[in-house]
C-alpha cells in the first residue's frame, strides 16, 4: 500500500535508536524526508547513514535535548532551514524512572514534566505554524500503554503521559479545520535494545533468552513481545494522509494486553 508520504518531511524524537529509530526508518522506507532527533550526534549520524543506505530519502540528524527550550528551538529552525517545510511531528522521549509515589521528590516530578509533557508542548507549538501553511500536518505523540491500565510503579510516566492525552484531544479539536490530526499511540512491550538489555542481563542459570521472552509474554494474548517496525507501521499510517479522518484518539499497541474493551 501506497502511503502517500513521498516528498513529505517528518520531524521524529528520540529516534537514533529504538523504537524513534524504527519510526523513522518506516516514514523514510514511504519516502518521506525525515529529520531525526537525540541528544547523541553521533548515534544520530550512524542511524542517518544507516537509513540513508537502505532508503533514498533525505535523513537530517540535529542533536537535541527536549528539556532544553533552546535546543528544541534550534532542531524545529534548522529542520525548516533544511527542507522549508513541517508536515509530521513524532512526540517521543524517553520515560521517567519508575517507583513508588512516595520515592519521588519535587525535582523528579518537575524534571518528568519537561521530559514527557512540555517536550511534547514546545515542539507542537513550534511545529503548528508551518503545518498550517502547507494546508494540512499530523501530530503524533508516543506516550505509554499506562494510560490505558494500571502499570506497577509508573506514577511520572502515568501522570504525565495523560496531561499530553488531555492536551492532544484539545488540540484535535482546535486544529481540526486546519486539516492538522493530532493522536496517540501507547506502547505495550517491544523488544528494543533497551527492553533487551533489561531483560537479559539477569537471567537465572539454565535460563536462555527465549526462556525469557516467553515469561515475558505469558500475560500477552498473543503470546509474544512487539517488534519495533509493528508500531512504527501504525505510526506511518497515522501520519498519512490515509488516516485524515482519525484524530484526537489514543490507539493502544499491545498484542492484546489490556484486557478493558474501551
Amino acid at each position: 500500500m501506497d502511503l502517500q508520504l513521498k516528498d513529505k518531511t517528518a520531524l521524529v524524537l528520540a529516534s537514533s535508536k529504538g523504537l524513534g529509530k524504527a519510526i523513522a526508518m518506516a516514514l523514510a522506507a514511504e519516502g518521506a524526508d525525515v529529520v531525526i532527533g537525540s541528544r547523541n550526534q553521533k548515534e544520530l549520524d550512524e542511524t542517518a547513514n544507516e537509513i540513508s543506505a537502505k532508503y533514498k530519502t533525505k535523513i537530517f540528524p540535529v542533536a537535541v535535548d527536549v528539556t532544553i527550550p533552546s535546543d528544541i528551538e534550534n532542531f524545529v529552525f534548522r529542520s525548516v532551514r533544511e527542507f522549508g517545510k513541517i508536515d509530521i511531528l513524532v512526540n517521543n522521549a524517553g520515560g521517567p524512572p519508575f517507583g513508588k509515589f512516595e520515592s519521588f521528590d519535587d525535582q523528579a516530578w518537575l524534571k518528568a514534566f519537561e521530559l514527557n509533557l512540555m517536550s511534547a508542548v514546545r515542539l507542537s507549538r513550534l511545529t503548528v505554524p508551518y503545518m498550517r501553511k502547507t494546508g494540512s500536518g499530523r501530530i503524533i505523540n508516543i506516550v505509554s500503554l499506562s494510560v490505558k491500565t494500571y502499570l506497577e510503579n509508573s506514577v511520572l510516566s502515568t501522570s504525565i503521559r495523560m496531561g499530553v492525552v488531555g492536551m492532544a484531544k484539545m488540540l484535535s479539536n482546535e486544529l481540526g479545520p486546519d486539516n492538522i490530526t493530532v493522536n496517540n499511540v501507547a506502547p505495550g512491550l517491544f523488544l528494543t535494545d533497551r527492553i533487551r538489555e533489561t531483560m537479559f542481563k539477569n537471567m537465572a542459570a539454565g535460563q536462555t533468552e527465549n526462556d525469557v521472552l516467553i515469561e515475558m509474554a505469558k500475560e500477552i494474548p498473543l503470546r509474544r513481545i512487539g517488534k519495533p517496525e509493528e508500531l512504527a507501521s501504525l505510526v506511518a499510517f497515522l501520519a498519512s494522509p490515509l488516516a485524515g479522518y482519525i484524530t484526537g484518539t489514543t490507539i493502544q499497541i499491545d498484542g492484546g494486553a489490556v484486557k478493558s474493551p474501551y
